[in-house]
């Protein structure tokens, strides 16, 4: 078994994570480290694992479990693990941006590697730290990889993005409230997401220079997803399209591609990806659909640790949708 530690487990993603281990054959979950809730039960921050789970908040760290998680806020994690260096056999995947980009890949004798096992899979397998992608990254890079590969962004990609409330975190703000995202739409950070330099660098990756990515995102009133919209000029056919994605997407366990419209409830509360084409005049629109708690997040945490130890990359991610 895969003894596993938690680091800041009082949040979504946090709570997401231990939801899917305690449910895996695979690992174990030694500790779940929290400053604030040790000794707590786990039950009493997240109420859905009452009869699941006899596990509290631990405020101490064992350093030598197999893999740590860290489900801290962006910019905590590079700080913690200063403080708290783990045994150079211990495998990190880190759930904030701080290791995305290349430039922040290297730290304390690690190298992370970008965590989309659609892009990265051979290089996670022998990885001992992973940097899990951001979830509108996640949504948007499954979205524009097949294109990228052909070299067929070479104009501007314009995206469109609406994320659920759980998107900002647990902590409480005026746009998570429930009587502002009630019955109410917006946009933020017009042009300038935070995700930007990490799809950029995906897509990059494959060799191609690519267009200005304009990415709209918006708020939406639910609670978990992100349906994400992008279309660019395209001069092939619909079928021609569909092969590129099938083809890329071959043997990918969580990608999959609808020849009819797609909708969130067909991801939320799974691991998966859907994507849809449509082609309009010269453009093609591409949609995609994840949940943001899971494959944008924790439940490509675990995927991520299935290929670095070995394991099938979809034990304990078999999740069902609820559609109705």
């Amino acid at each position: 078994m895969i003894k596993v530690g938690i680091i800041g487990g009082s949040g979504y993603t946090g709570g997401e994570l231990i939801r899917i281990l305690l449910q895996h054959p695979g690992a174990e979950i030694a500790f779940v480290y929290s400053t604030t809730r040790a000794g707590k039960a786990l039950s009493e921050v997240h109420p859905d694992l009452l009869g699941q789970t006899s596990l509290e908040f631990s405020g101490e760290v064992d350093p030598s479990v197999d893999v740590v998680f860290l489900c801290l806020g962006h910019g905590n994690s590079k700080a913690f693990l200063q403080e708290n260096p783990f045994s150079p056999t211990t495998k990190i995947i880190d759930l904030s941006n701080d290791f995305r980009l290349a430039a922040d890949a290297g730290f304390m004798g690690r190298q992370f590697v970008y965590g989309l096992p659609e892009l990265h899979r051979t290089e996670i397998q022998g990885a001992n730290a992973v940097a899990n992608p951001g979830c509108f990254a996640t949504a948007i890079e499954l979205g524009l990889l097949p294109l990228a590969q052909e070299n067929l962004l070479q104009e501007e990609v314009h995206i469109h993005a609406i994320t659920g409330s759980t998107g900002a975190g647990a902590g409480l703000s005026p746009t998570t409230h429930f009587s502002w995202r009630e019955n109410n739409l917006s946009w933020y950070k017009p042009f300038t997401h935070q995700h930007l330099g990490e799809i950029s660098q995906s897509l990059s990756s494959l060799g191609n220079a690519h267009g200005k990515l304009r990415l709209l995102p918006l708020r939406g009133n639910f609670t978990r997803g992100i349906l994400a919209t992008a279309y660019t000029p395209f001069s092939g056919s619909l079928d021609q399209a569909r092969e590129l994605y099938a083809d890329f997407y071959h043997g990918a366990a969580f990608t999959q591609i609808s020849e009819v419209e797609i909708h969130l409830k067909q991801v939320v509360n799974t691991n998966q990806c859907h994507l849809h084409l449509h082609r309009h005049e010269d453009l093609l629109l591409v949609t995609s659909a994840v949940d943001n708690l899971l494959k944008g997040a924790s439940g490509q945490a675990v995927h991520n640790m299935n290929l670095m130890f070995g394991l099938p990359e979809t034990q304990g991610l078999m999740l069902k949708a609820g559609v109705f």
